[in-house]
């Protein structure tokens, strides 16, 4: 029977063609799994499953994902190191991998543990700088910079008002078959000390360009272009809208993955599973 592996990992998206694997694109599924078919010695390439994937330029600090390895071929991990198996493979990653990526643990997962179904919470951070001359260059590949200053507090306003279980579609990237209702937990706008106007949102789930998608309704209203009811009404009727531009990627950041206890994993990843409706 496979073990099941967790990897806590973070990158820098920069350079990299988004989280999923694509034939002659340099991928953070591509590399991972190249590294740990590596390490294992697999016959045939690791395959993972991820919390949230990434779209190309997109950064993650708390990116959380799993893969099933055979036992004897975890066994090769350690070589002639004393070391735990997973302290070992997490070195040997470390030693494989990119400097734009980093293994922050790896570890036994819990029976019923699933990295993308088990999940209770996402959260996102975006970054944008509304005043150029305090752009910091060190930060220009995690910082948007968008002309003239913004009303974080109106924008704040905006974003809260977006908070419930609603059906998304206004502000995702449609697939045939899938769900766009989600419950956005959090959604809210703070300057930072360093003058940045940061986003945090956290839902149960997103679907693709969600994220960049709300801040892309609510940075209209910052800017004095758009109402502060605007994105209300955006996301009540169910279709894109040209007033919703979807921000560009290297603002934004994976920053956690939360999990429910041990004993909870399975029922949570069999409730993720179901096709979720709005009510009535």
């Amino acid at each position: 029977m496979a073990l099941r592996i967790r990897i806590d990992l973070s990158y820098d998206g920069t350079a990299f063609s988004g989280w999923a694997a694509q034939p002659a694109h340099r991928t953070v599924e591509g590399a991972l799994s190249d590294a740990l078919t590596t390490i294992t010695r697999s016959p045939t390439p690791v395959r993972l499953v991820v919390a949230g994937r990434t779209d190309a330029g997109v950064h993650a600090r708390g990116q959380v994902c799993h893969a099933d390895v055979e036992p004897a071929q975890w066994e090769k991990v350690r070589g002639r190191s004393g070391r735990s198996l997973e302290d070992a493979a997490a070195t040997r990653l470390r030693g494989i991998l990119p400097a734009d990526l980093t293994i922050r643990r790896v570890s036994l997962a819990p029976d019923g543990f699933d990295a993308r179904f088990s999940a209770t919470q996402r959260r996102y951070l975006y970054r944008i700088c509304d005043d150029p001359a305090s752009l910091d260059p060190l930060r220009r590949y995690d910082t948007v910079l968008v002309r003239g200053p913004l009303d974080v507090e109106s924008m704040d306003r905006a974003a809260r008002i977006l908070l419930g279980l609603h059906d998304f579609a206004a502000f995702c990237k449609r697939r045939r078959g899938a769900t766009t209702v989600r419950t956005l937990l959090d959604h809210r706008w703070d300057r930072a000390p360093d003058g940045t106007v940061e986003a945090t949102v956290v839902a149960d789930a997103f679907c693709r360009s969600m994220v960049r998608s709300l801040v892309g309704a609510v940075v209209p209203v910052g800017e004095g272009r758009l109402e502060v009811e605007v994105p209300l009404d955006v996301l009540r009727g169910r279709v894109r809208d040209s007033r919703v531009r979807v921000m560009p990627p290297h603002g934004l950041s994976l920053e956690e993955v939360t999990y429910p206890e041990d004993d909870e994993l399975a029922v949570r990843a069999a409730e993720s599973r179901v096709r979720r409706v709005l009510p009535g």
